[in-house]
């Protein structure tokens, strides 16, 4: 009986100490899922983003209120898409960072080949004059010329420029401003069309016609049209978000190019929706940004308050966790890429953050957090691209108007 006694009260207490381990373990987690429902949205705030980004959409195609509109919706002067049928070797040039790419493209019957180079830009260029920039670029474009056999022939360019562009044209573009780094001289307000073609006849020694210039989600939404014509929409989450659609050309009151025809792209630069308030209501302290460049940042300042306030790593941080902008992005993909139960992936990174004491309780909390911001940011995308097909009134499946997985060409 004694012998019973003691293995039952043995089993107790270890059923007493297991359930206060659960106990204090799931404590933080459950106040950090409290925390968390700050970056929960409601299908009731939803409705009401898509009611003010159509808004701010129909400001910016107006004339008498482009000027203060939010989201400027610049006329791309693009009217057709591609048909499939488009033949011939191409030269594109993609410009929107601190390298640049250039790529020549051979359509054929339904394929296309594609060869490409990727060439830096040094600091000293960044931030010099824009006649040095156009030099660059066109030195490396003859030098990519000659390595593929095309130096003798005649080719037409398409110009992917990703700085904010007021085009006037197809073929005529100006700066309004630079980003990214770039401070180059001579450039805001004039038409960077005109600067790569003076660069290049400077050099004398290539032929090349600048047949268009757009930004990075037209070019996204021609190429996949090519391959899919029910394509309507160019999205781009990266860096920085952005969409471009199919307008009807009669709601577009800016346009004064050709008429006749029913469509137009709008590069809508949605990127910068938001910026007078009209997203307070959905606003946390992180803000609301959705991209690649702000992601990984949002994430830690979580951790940061949460650790602060004791809820995680036992109130014990590191330098690097502290140091802004040191949880890139793509953590947060490797965290969420675990297997429910499995935080391999989470261990390397919190390593990684010095961060090596958390325990299992602290990397499920960290995994909880990436999903909460990686879900608010899913749905801010996905009420814009709904808030476009909406505008666009197109009957179509959304499979069927932004085609997931395909390569552009």
């Amino acid at each position: 009986m004694r012998t019973s006694s003691k293995a039952s009260e043995k089993v107790s207490f270890r059923c007493i100490s297991l359930i206060v381990v659960l106990v204090l373990g799931q404590g933080p987690i459950q106040r950090i899922r409290e925390e968390c429902e700050v970056f929960h949205i409601s299908d009731k705030q939803i409705r009401e983003i898509m009611s003010r980004l159509h808004t701010d959409i129909l400001k910016g195609l107006g004339r008498d209120s482009h000027a203060d509109a939010i989201v400027k919706c610049w006329i791309t002067y693009i009217q057709d898409l591609p048909n499939g049928k488009e033949r011939g070797k191409f030269l594109a040039l993609d410009l929107g960072g601190t390298n640049f790419r250039v790529l020549i493209i051979n359509l054929g019957e339904n394929h296309f080949d594609m060869q490409s180079k990727i060439y830096a830009i040094p600091n000293h260029i960044m931030t010099g004059t824009g006649i040095a920039l156009f030099d660059h670029i066109a030195e490396c474009l003859a030098n990519f010329m000659k390595e593929h056999d095309v130096y003798e022939e005649r080719l037409a360019l398409g110009f992917t420029f990703s700085f904010p562009l007021k085009q006037l044209g197809l073929t005529k573009g100006l700066l309004q401003r630079w980003t990214k780094g770039f401070s180059c001289s001579g450039v805001v307000g004039e038409d960077v069309v005109q600067g790569l073609k003076d660069a290049i006849a400077r050099r004398g020694d290539v032929q090349i016609d600048i047949c268009a210039i757009l930004n990075d989600t037209t070019g996204t939404l021609m190429s996949c049209a090519w391959k899919n014509h029910n394509c309507k929409i160019g999205l781009i989450v990266g860096t920085g978000s952005n969409a471009c659609y199919v307008e009807k050309t009669e709601n577009c009151e800016l346009f004064d190019g050709e008429p006749g025809k029913k469509e137009l792209l709008i590069n809508t630069e949605w990127g910068a929706f938001g910026d007078d308030g009209a997203l307070d209501m959905v606003r946390t302290d992180q803000e609301k940004m959705i991209s690649g460049m702000y992601m990984g940042e949002l994430v830690r300042l979580a951790l940061v308050k949460y650790t602060r306030i004791g809820l995680l790593f036992g109130g014990r941080g590191s330098d690097m966790l502290y140091e802004p902008g040191s949880f890139f992005t793509k953590f947060v993909s490797e965290i969420e890429s675990d297997k429910p139960g499995d935080f391999t992936s989470c261990m390397e990174v919190l390593d990684e953050l010095g961060l090596s004491h958390a325990t299992e309780t602290d990397m499920a909390a960290v995994r909880h957090v990436c999903e909460c911001v990686s879900r608010r940011a899913a749905h801010l995308v996905s009420a814009g691209i709904a808030t476009l097909l909406n505008k666009m009134n197109e009957p179509k499946k959304i499979a069927q108007l932004v085609r997931p997985g395909i390569q552009p060409p």
